[in-house]
């Protein structure tokens, strides 16, 4: 039996296996070899893919897609705050904190977390599998942004688990693009340093990797989950929706259809922009009867994102910085997502590596579940020869450690550290007879811990009484391949111990919640 390559992303999603010694990426019953992450509720069904996004101006409120944005936040973050005003349906925090989508089915009001939405996209990619291989497909590799942090990664391979995947493993989408890329530019006699920058609908990320022999070894990563297509399409809605306010004196931004309508077709006019450099707005009857017709030059786009785009660099500098290289030791820069065809964003990247043109050689939509079907086939067991000596080596995204004495973040494994990876120290206590300490885990860079994000907090109880300073309590690390920190916290005198995987927190779902879940799946059928 085969496994799958999933790459799940904000907007669309593709799915791809490695069959006769060769990837193929997989169409959808439509025929599109890309699926739209998009999912629908009305009186009588749900709808998923292209059903989902072909309704969504008659039925806003309750179409969903950009979940990417929600799944392992809380509903105060400030990143879930600013998407909100954007969005057409309705998302409120559950009684956990969690962000949940709120539509109405069947002719009632349900809500749902962000991994169940995840779920029923990664379940039409489960679909489209099956229907092409003509068996049942059980296990597949996910693929997320390189800087999703712990919670994230958890949410993602629950969503996985809800679609009735056996997540083998959760690997970054750069990295996925990596090893497309190196599996058709394979040179056994000569050490590449590959550059990839991966921006999609939500998020862009750049790694910076090493291919020799078939070993992919991850040398640092940057990026950031906030920035993507979605905020260029914002920036169009927003200067339209002022040209429109200006000529008709009307605020369309109370109206969902009409929001909708313009936001589909600012995003059709961002990719005309990519080949022309005029792009024309026509809506018929956008709001009240009154059309909208209207254009944008690229230059004008270029003006409106400029910030945005100009942020696209600091990570690629960054990388470089961590990986103490010069910009001239990169042999390829290879572009992954739909928003690295924005002319602007590859001029910026050409004028930063000293008019190096990018790699054309691997299709920026499908390289990601391309890698990841590799990855699949390998931890499935292939011992195809073209790939049967492939090893990746990947990279935490964030420092991890405990906050000590004075509020100090203690570093148990820093950035950038090659996973799965290992760490422990020694610690103790701070008062006289001291029965229990408190361990707050945190991801960040600042030596303040609470400037840095906390990920989990335990109790380590049963200290035998001694002074302050005697008790050894010893703190372990550990990141498995997925990314995900297991934490363990032994006091080393009575055996007492302790043991967190920290993404089970309340940003996640619990294994009743999973049960629950599956239990009612048929539900949304």
């Amino acid at each position: 039996m085969v496994a799958v390559g999933i790459d799940l992303g904000s907007k669309c999603s593709c799915v791809a296996a490695y069959l006769n010694e060769r990837v193929e990426v997989i169409a959808n019953d439509k025929g599109n070899r890309t699926t739209p992450s998009f999912v629908a509720f009305n009186d009588d069904e749900q709808l998923t893919g292209e059903d989902a996004m072909n309704q969504a101006a008659m039925n806003a409120a309750n179409t969903v897609y950009g979940v990417k944005r929600l799944i392992g936040r809380s509903f105060d973050d400030d990143s879930v705050q600013s998407v909100l005003p954007s969005l057409p349906f309705k998302v409120a925090a559950d009684k956990s904190g969690k962000p949940v989508v709120q539509v109405m089915f069947k002719g009632e009001e349900r809500t749902f977390q962000a991994e169940e939405i995840s779920a029923m996209v990664l379940g039409k990619m489960k679909e489209t599998a099956e229907s092409y291989l003509g068996y049942e497909v059980k296990q597949a590799v996910i693929t997320v942004p390189a800087h999703f942090n712990d919670t994230q990664r958890m949410c993602t391979k629950d969503a996985g688990q809800l679609a009735g995947f056996d997540v083998l493993r959760i690997i970054n989408e750069p990295t996925a693009a990596a090893i497309a890329y190196g599996l058709d530019n394979k040179n056994p006699t000569e050490m590449q340093r590959v550059l990839v920058m991966d921006m999609g609908a939500s998020t862009y990320d750049v790694s910076l990797l090493t291919i020799d022999e078939g070993i992919f070894e991850v040398k640092a990563t940057a990026g950031d989950t906030h920035l993507g297509g979605e905020d260029f399409d914002a920036r169009l809605v927003k200067h339209f929706i002022a040209e429109f306010r200006r000529k008709h004196k009307v605020d369309i931004t109370g109206n969902a259809r009409s929001m909708h309508r313009l936001r589909t077709a600012c995003e059709r006019a961002k990719r005309t922009l990519s080949s022309s450099t005029q792009a024309a707005i026509e809506i018929d009857s956008l709001y009240e009867g009154v059309d909208f017709f209207t254009n944008i030059t690229r230059a004008r786009f270029e003006d409106l994102c400029g910030d945005l785009f100009r942020a696209c660099i600091d990570p690629v500098q960054r990388v470089l910085t961590d990986a103490k290289l010069d910009k001239t030791s990169v042999k390829e820069i290879v572009l992954v997502g739909g928003s690295t065809r924005i002319p602007k964003v590859q001029q910026l990247l050409k004028d930063f590596f000293n008019g190096k043109e990018p790699s054309k050689t691997i299709n920026p939509d499908e390289a990601v579940a391309c890698g990841a079907a590799v990855q699949a086939a390998i931890l499935a067991g292939d011992k195809t020869d073209k790939i049967s000596d492939l090893l990746l080596l990947d990279v935490t995204p964030l420092s991890l450690g405990i906050e000590t004495a004075g509020g100090v973040m203690t570093t148990l494994i820093k950035r950038n550290t090659t996973i799965p990876a290992h760490a422990k120290e020694t610690f103790s206590t701070f008062e006289d007879d001291q029965a229990a300490v408190q361990l707050t885990i945190f991801e960040g860079e600042s030596a303040i811990a609470r400037n840095n994000r906390i990920l989990a907090t335990f109790d380590l109880s049963g200290i035998p009484p001694a002074p302050r300073g005697v008790p050894l309590i010893e703190v372990s690390f550990d990141i498995d391949a997925n990314g995900i920190l297991h934490v363990t916290a032994e006091d080393k005198s009575s055996g007492n111990c302790q043991q967190l995987t920290v993404a089970n927190d309340k940003e996640t779902l619990s294994m009743e919640a999973v049960e629950r879940m599956l239990s009612h799946s048929d539900d949304s059928q």
